[in-house]
């Protein structure tokens, strides 16, 4: 048989009962405290009480008149009863000189000696005590009754232990009535402030919330997505280590606002607005980001939680993807053009013309090798030519003429390691993309490419006869999801912003022109020299060629 272990105390549990202890211990040290300051306070109070009966009798001249009687007991006792009685003290005992009793309480006890101490009486002084007589402990005060500079008598006069305790024990209950409501009242508040407690911490205790802020975190280390919390004022609550490589922010960030991080206004914007974002593309200075926000509200606006996908990689992917498929398409539509021109050429010997055969064979095989050699005689760095020759092809499937012009000029091994090919790819293949969007549908559909190098710099020129660009949009037309074509199935307005983005990154320049004759003309200009140290090419070789940009 399994036998249960209990579950430790939830941390509100815990709290509570430690502050209903404090409080406890709390008002059980002031009521003593009360307790012992109030009894010392009626001692205090009897102890002059005493005092004063004692020095009024001692005072009284029909004391003194009765002291030289006699029979000073006849006299004096009857006094003292009504003294004790109209002073409400315990006892007022009047003796001799040597300390024998003329009066008493207790009349059995006058002739007897007085029990306590006299000496400083009899020297003239007056004292009090506390001392167990006859009638138990009490609060005395004794004083002698003087004539002509003479001591001719002592008086006492005292109040019992136990009556000022009984004046006590009425105060202590109102006391301890008030410390009971003040441990009620701050039982309650505890309850309710716990209560509220155990509410937000979902009833767990102490080791539990100690163990989750650990798995908190490490899974936030361990998390390759970033992931960023903004407050209800849009400052950075808190952000993970992908948070900050993603974003490319260094040192504290918590407490800043987003809009001083320095990022690009369209990434700002989103991570400001109060609608939630889902599967926005935002560029940076080096990657493409999936965002997605989801504003935190219980009543009211408590922040933004926002989430961080590194998609350039597959971005990357994406365009090789595309660029693949329009490949093979050309070769689909190639293949189709060469079985008509095969048949074309057995047509032809079937019907005995081998000489027409052999010539319209090879005029197609020359016009192939012709294009081939014009754009490797320009170009001879093969993943550019390779390019060159594939969009060559998608652009004559589509009705438009790309030519390579004879300024190119492009030798194998010219660029250096700090400008990889995949970049030049993503820069040259999204402006051939983009102008062959533009120049399709018009009357000449033509698209001119120059690649040169110039000085220490490598130029790429892309030039088209379609409308061009309003001088107006100049800079937008580099923004991200800026187009004016209507938004196709894949969104459109990338393509022109990760060229701008591998320029920039190679510290390059990108402008934008009307070309001769109509048209626009997009040029990039990169430097050949790393002027980075290196850092260029590390951040470029894992970047890589991305469509879909277009006016």
């Amino acid at each position: 048989m399994r036998i249960p272990v209990p579950r430790p105390r939830s941390l509100a549990a815990q709290l509570f009962a430690m502050q209903a202890v404090l409080i406890a211990v709390v008002v059980a040290g002031y009521a003593l405290f009360t307790y012992v300051s109030d009894r010392s306070q009626a001692e205090e109070a009897a102890a002059r009480q005493a005092r004063a009966v004692a020095r009024s009798v001692a005072d009284s001249p029909s004391v003194r008149e009765a002291i030289h009687t006699s029979d000073p007991t006849a006299e004096l006792q009857p006094y003292a009863l009504r003294v004790m009685r109209d002073t409400e003290v315990d006892f007022v005992t009047i003796m001799n000189p040597q300390g024998i009793r003329w009066t008493h309480p207790d009349e059995k006890q006058i002739g007897q000696r007085f029990r306590g101490h006299i000496e400083a009486a009899q020297r003239g002084g007056t004292f009090t005590e506390t001392y167990t007589g006859t009638l138990g402990p009490s609060v005395r005060a004794v004083t002698p009754v003087e004539e002509g500079g003479k001591v001719v008598g002592l008086v006492s006069a005292g109040i019992k232990v136990e009556a000022i305790s009984k004046r006590v024990q009425g105060q202590l209950t109102a006391l301890l009535g008030v410390a009971a409501g003040a441990l009620a009242l701050g039982a309650v508040g505890t309850y309710v402030i716990n209560a509220r407690l155990r509410r937000h911490t979902h009833g767990m205790n102490a080791a539990e919330l100690s163990r989750m802020h650990d798995y908190h975190q490490a899974a936030l280390h361990a998390v390759r997505e970033g992931l960023l919390m903004l407050d209800g004022q849009y400052r950075v609550a808190l952000i993970n280590d992908g948070g900050r490589e993603l974003l490319g922010v260094t040192g504290e960030v918590v407490g800043r606002s987003v809009a001083d991080l320095g990022l690009p206004a369209p990434l700002t914007g989103a991570l400001l607005a109060s609608e939630p974002r889902v599967d926005e593309v935002h560029l940076t200075a080096d990657r493409v980001l999936v965002v997605n926000t989801s504003p935190v509200s219980g009543g009211e606006r408590r922040g933004t939680v926002v989430t961080l996908r590194d998609v350039t990689e597959l971005q990357s992917l994406m365009g090789e993807l595309d660029s693949e498929r329009g490949f093979t398409q050309a070769l689909r539509s190639q293949a189709h053009e060469a079985a008509n021109r095969l048949h074309t050429v057995v047509s032809l010997i079937e019907l005995g013309r081998a000489q027409e055969a052999v010539e319209f064979a090879t005029a197609e095989l020359e016009l192939a090798q012709a294009l081939t050699d014009q754009v490797v005689a320009a170009v001879s760095e093969p993943v550019l030519a390779a390019l060159l020759l594939g969009k060559t092809a998608q652009a004559n499937e589509r009705g438009v003429e790309l030519v390579v012009s004879e300024d190119s000029r492009l030798d194998d091994g010219l660029l250096p390691p700090s400008l990889p090919a995949r970049d030049l790819v993503t820069i040259l293949g999204n402006l051939i993309d983009n102008a062959v969007d533009a120049a399709q549908g018009s009357g000449r559909a033509k698209v001119t490419v120059t690649a040169y190098t110039e000085g220490a710099e490598l130029v790429l020129r892309v030039c088209d006869t379609g409308p061009g660009v309003h001088p107006g949009h100049a800079d937008l037309v580099f923004q991200r999801g800026f187009s004016t074509k209507p938004a196709g199935p894949g969104g459109r307005g990338l393509g022109l912003a990760l060229v701008r983005q591998a320029v920039h990154r190679h510290d390059g320049t990108l402008t934008v022109a009307e070309a001769d004759g109509g048209g626009a003309e997009f040029e990039a200009r990169l430097p050949l020299e790393d002027a980075g140290g290196g850092t260029a090419s590390a951040k470029a070789l894992s970047r890589g060629a991305v469509s879909g940009g277009d006016r």
